[in-house]
This record gives C-alpha cells, sequence and structure tokens, in this order.
C-alpha cells in the first residue's frame, strides 16, 4: 500500500538538469523508432549509457512509473471511476481488499463521505461489470459507478516547468471529444497491449525487445504503436511521472452540479485553464451524487490548491453552481491500466 500524501519532502530534480528535461520534455512526442533512447540522447547531447542510468534511476526513486503507452479512456476496453462511502474504521482494510484487484489502477482515500475512489479497467464492459460486482461482495459496500461521458482535457501529462497562471487562456484549445466505440483489438493487438502494459524496457532495442515477446517484427509494433497514437487510441506515448514524488503534494478533485446544457462549454472553459490537469463530465447518481463535471487541481500545497480553486469558480462564473472540493488524503494504489 503507498504511503500517505503528506509526509516527507518530495521535490522535482534541479530544471536543466538530465532527470529534470527527460521528466519535464519527454512525457510525450517520445521517439518511435528502433533506438529511441539513442534518438533522446543525441537530443540532450549526452550518451545514450546516461540516459538509460538516469531513467533508471527516476524509476528506482519512484518519480516516474514507466516509459510506455498512456491509453485513452474508453478507446480500448472499459473503465470508469468508483467511489465507496466506507466507515472510517474500515477504511484500510477495505482499501486493501480493493487494492487486490488487477483491475484497480488507481485507489485513494479522499475528503467527502464518500472517501475511497478508484479506477477499474478491464478488457470489455462485461468484464469490468463482473470485476465491479466482484469487488462490491468483497467490501460488503455498494460502489457508485461514475463512467465517462465526455471529455474535455484528458492530457494525463504533468509539466514540471509551473504553469504561468497569467498564461493567455487560448493556449490551450481544448474540444469536447465525441465519444468514440471502442475499438476491437485482434490476438496480435491484444498481445502488444498486453506487453505495454509493463512499460517500455530500458533497453538499447526496446521495441525488438517487444517484438520478440509478441512474435511479430519490430518495424510491426513500431508501426502500430504509432498508428494507435495517431489514431487516438494512445493518447501520449513517453515518460509516465508520478507527481507526488515530484513535489506537487496537494491534489483535489473539485465537482460541480451544472445544468446539462453547460456543462459542455463550462467544462471546456475550465479545460482552458494552466491549473486545470483533467476535467471532464460524467453522470449523477440521484440522490447520492449530484456532481456531473469534474476537474483535478494539483498543487504544491493545499493553500495554494485552494486558492486556485477560489479563483477559477469567481472567474469562470461557478460561485452560483452547487460544488465540493475532495482532496486527497491517502494513496493506496497508482499503477498504469491493465486492459488485458
Amino acid at each position: 500500500m503507498a504511503p500517505p500524501e503528506a509526509g516527507g519532502q518530495p521535490a522535482a530534480p534541479a530544471p536543466g538538469s538530465l532527470a529534470f528535461r527527460l521528466l519535464n520534455d519527454f512525457q510525450r512526442d517520445f521517439p518511435l523508432c528502433s533506438a529511441p533512447y539513442a534518438e533522446l540522447a543525441s537530443r540532450l547531447g549526452v550518451a545514450e549509457g546516461e540516459v538509460l542510468r538516469a531513467l533508471e534511476a527516476l524509476k528506482r526513486e519512484g518519480k516516474i512509473s514507466r516509459v510506455g503507452a498512456v491509453f485513452a479512456p474508453k478507446r480500448i476496453g472499459a473503465s470508469t471511476l468508483a467511489a465507496v462511502a466506507v466507515p472510517p474504521e474500515r477504511l484500510v482494510a477495505v482499501a486493501q481488499i480493493v487494492n487486490r484487484f488487477p483491475e484497480v489502477n488507481h485507489n485513494y482515500e479522499r475528503e467527502h463521505r464518500y472517501n475511497l475512489w478508484f479506477v477499474a479497467t478491464a478488457g470489455s464492459e462485461g468484464r469490468l461489470a463482473s470485476a465491479l460486482a466482484a469487488i462490491e461482495a468483497a467490501i460488503g459496500l455498494p460502489v457508485l459507478r461514475l463512467p465517462l461521458l465526455a471529455e474535455y482535457h484528458i492530457d494525463l501529462g504533468f509539466g514540471l516547468g509551473a504553469a504561468d497562471p497569467s498564461a493567455p487562456a487560448a493556449e490551450r484549445v481544448p474540444a469536447v471529444q465525441a465519444f468514440v466505440s471502442p475499438r476491437t483489438l485482434d490476438e496480435g493487438e491484444r498481445r502488444l497491449v498486453m506487453t505495454l502494459q509493463e512499460g517500455l524496457p530500458l533497453f538499447i532495442r526496446p521495441f525488438a525487445l517487444l517484438a520478440e515477446r509478441i512474435g511479430v517484427d519490430e518495424p510491426a509494433v513500431i508501426a502500430r504503436i504509432r498508428a494507435w497514437v495517431e489514431e487516438g487510441i494512445i493518447k501520449r506515448f513517453g515518460v509516465v511521472v508520478r507527481h507526488h514524488e515530484l513535489g506537487y503534494t496537494a491534489n483535489a478533485m473539485l465537482v460541480h452540479d451544472l445544468p446539462d446544457a453547460a456543462a459542455d462549454a463550462l467544462g471546456e472553459r475550465l479545460a482552458r485553464e494552466p491549473a486545470v490537469t483533467l476535467c471532464y463530465r460524467r453522470p449523477r447518481v440521484l440522490p447520492d451524487w449530484p456532481y456531473n463535471l469534474f476537474c483535478m487541481i494539483h498543487g504544491q500545497d493545499r493553500a495554494a490548491v485552494e486558492a486556485t480553486i477560489a479563483d477559477l469558480r469567481g472567474r469562470l462564473g461557478l460561485e452560483g453552481y452547487a460544488h465540493a472540493v475532495l482532496f486527497s488524503r491517502t494513496r493506496y494504489k497508482q499503477t498504469g491500466a491493465r486492459y488485458a
């Protein structure tokens, strides 16, 4: 089980250092070629061995979870955000049970009556439903299901250069993403997804190693990954950072109850804000959960996040709408999604 979000003095590497540049510059647009680490080394003006050693150290320190693919929600398989109202005295025990399910990739305690929040992912809607039913049976508590309805900003990257709060909103131009039916994978594609779930090997020819594992040639693996990136099935391919270990120890889920007719426009406005790391619409589940617009705010301390939320609500005219702020307290699990 992961440690509480508070505690310790995590921090990002010094700006300009090799570690910082790997973390900040290559969360996306990672070279999709036979020798990607050599290409990174060329761009950074260092030896390939230095890049590999730096990435190995960052992984060992917990600052990155892996190098590789982040798949877009619901483009392959099925996923949902879920919440449980757990009696406080049972919270740790219930979190440990939930963690045992391989379908669960994120699991957090948050400040709310619904105090346990997790993301579950599976290869199909049927398998996801079965997993959630099994979780309910195992913990003896109902699970609130909040699947994605519309996304406004789910880049899933995390820039270490602090976003300039005075930057004009137009620098980020999101658009409501139309629902696209999940892609049905053939057997070869399914095997590739399974290997990518573990991350790209820190090896001089990583795609060749993946190709050998699934019984195809290296160019086919690279071409398939590139096609998935172009189609939006892979949201980004690169270094996957862990924000808490990089000094962003405060995060809050800000939720609003907005008229459905206004949710898209306000969601797009929130998504333009540099401080907003995720923004999407999910269903209400009445009477227990009245909120339909979600966004995530990360910061280096609670006061900064609270100030950001107050500023956003004031500038965007959200003060008249019911809302809740759910700060994260304990991180019980954070891994990559497993679709197969």
